[in-house]
């Protein structure tokens, strides 16, 4: 059974990419059946879990001298699930889009590939058992990441996506210095060999340090965040979605992952990693605050949800292992409800300027009664990341603080607080426009069905997260704290 899982588990990580590359070829109204395809993958995930609860799921290859190492664990199996449905209802969301916006738009027909690469590209990361498989991982995202980004084609959107290569690639080289001198020291890559051998010395510590250099900087974690706010402003609304709801997510996934492995017990350094992301929730709230285009609101807003993972770091290192359980638990639920939510805002934004032809959020005005769906959606998205009850933010948050008060970390307390008001205020500032009655008659552009079905059953399912989140929790508790 354990090799027959092995190998469904890799036709699920390799299936995208044959699926993207026939959704190129094929003619548009071709895609729907496509889609649908791809819905088996996550059915197959599902069947998965039990055996990646167990442990029972690990491999590897042998390349010549390379051995590539891997293995699906509960939180890789969830992780994997969760692509699965994002990527999924982002294809679905992509074929209205076309529709509705790019008609006559060649360049569309290129995202499809690089969906199905950046879905195999993830899939890798979550499974990779050794830095050599990490690095093709990490790699193959960053460029279709780049590619989806370019595909506008405008000069603002090319001028954004070099930016955000530029900023790749210095991640990928501090992160190819950083494996240097790991496999230098230590004679591995691989992550069980490495835990076993790796001594916390000078040359980890550096070796560390630049890993988490450029992993914070793909990841847009403040203060490296500069390219994320002008990416999301010329990208087409799909590719928006994915990128803040998955992208970014697998640089922290891979960080704390290497972090466990290396330095559990550096408490001054994962009290600075504390203090960068409370510093992210800060600054990112005021700047969607203070954004005057929807878009970057949500773009600015995915920059300050960042902040929450990284609490992660100063309530592991250091802490009973009560607290650290719970500010596991709390981590991935607040990934997966961020991604969930971050995915719906997106598209609920897209379709608002979409629909209005404007993108201003003094230029909403009037939506509330001729967009009340899109603006639900928006709203109920809301709820997740500003940590309302029953949603997975709520579940989340209240995890999180009760592991910084049993710590006595009151810091990460007020961090808490505060951004749950800013999130509040921006999200109502939006609202607000969007109510205002002395709307000016303006021609609101109907939508294909399905653009508004998509957003609002994603930010359904990360309020429903939170009422069923007894589920994946309960996973997270089996495999345990690395």
């Amino acid at each position: 059974m354990n090799s027959a899982a092995n190998l469904m588990l890799w036709l699920t990580l390799i299936a995208p990419l044959p699926l993207g590359l026939l959704a190129w070829l094929r003619p548009p109204r071709h895609m729907r059946g496509v889609v649908l395809a791809a819905g088996a993958l996550p059915l197959v995930t599902l069947w998965l879990l039990p055996h990646a609860a167990e442990g029972t799921l690990h491999g590897s290859l042998a390349l010549g001298g390379l051995s590539l190492h891997w293995r699906l664990d509960a939180l890789a199996a969830l992780l994997l699930l969760l692509t699965q449905l994002v990527l999924l209802a982002s294809a679905a969301y992509a074929v209205g889009h076309r529709r509705a916006a790019l008609p006559a738009e060649a360049f569309h027909q290129r995202f499809w590939p690089l969906l199905g690469g950046l879905a195999f590209a993830l899939g890798l990361i979550w499974v990779a058992a050794d830095l050599l498989l990490l690095y093709a991982g990490l790699e193959l995202m960053g460029l279709c990441a780049v590619g989806m980004m370019l595909l506008p084609g405008k000069a603002e959107a090319i001028r954004a996506g070099l930016r955000y290569l530029l900023y790749a690639l210095v991640g990928s080289l501090a992160w190819l210095l950083g494996v240097a001198l790991l496999l230098g020291a230590w004679g591995t890559l691989e992550l069980a060999g490495l835990a076993s051998v790796a001594e916390p010395d000078a040359t980890t510590r550096i070796g560390m340090a630049l890993l988490a250099g450029g992993l914070l900087l793909k990841a847009a974690i403040f203060p490296l965040h500069g390219w994320l706010a002008p990416v999301h402003a010329s990208a087409w609304t799909p590719v928006s979605a994915v990128h803040g709801a998955l992208v970014v997510k697998a640089s922290f996934f891979i960080l704390i992952t290497l972090w466990q492995l290396l330095l559990p017990d550096a408490v001054a350094a994962a009290s600075a990693l504390g203090l960068l992301g409370a510093a992210a929730v800060l600054w990112g709230g005021l700047k969607a605050w203070r954004a005057d285009s929807l878009k970057q609101v949500v773009a600015w807003s995915t920059v300050g949800q960042l902040g929450y993972l990284m609490l992660l770091f100063p309530l592991l290192a250091g802490t009973a292992a009560s607290v650290a359980a719970l500010a596991w638990q709390a981590t991935w639920l607040q990934l997966a409800g961020h991604a969930l939510a971050k995915a719906a805002m997106f598209m609920a934004a897209g379709n608002l300027m979409l629909s209005t032809g404007a993108s201003r959020l003094v230029d909403l005005a009037g939506t509330s009664r001729r967009l009340p769906l899109s603006l639900m959606t928006f709203g109920v998205a809301a709820v997740t990341l500003m940590g309302l009850p029953p949603s997975a933010g709520f579940t989340a948050k209240w995890l999180l603080l009760q592991a910084s008060l049993q710590s006595g970390q009151w810091t990460w307390v007020a961090v808490l607080v505060l951004g749950t008001l800013l999130t509040a205020a921006y999200v109502f500032r939006v609202l607000r426009c969007s109510f205002v009655e002395e709307a000016p008659r303006r021609d609101f552009h109907p939508l294909p069905p399905g653009m508004d079905l998509v957003p609002l059953l994603l930010a359904l399912a990360a309020v429903g997260l939170g009422l069923v989140a007894e589920w994946p929790l309960s996973l997270l508790r089996q495999g345990g704290v690395p």
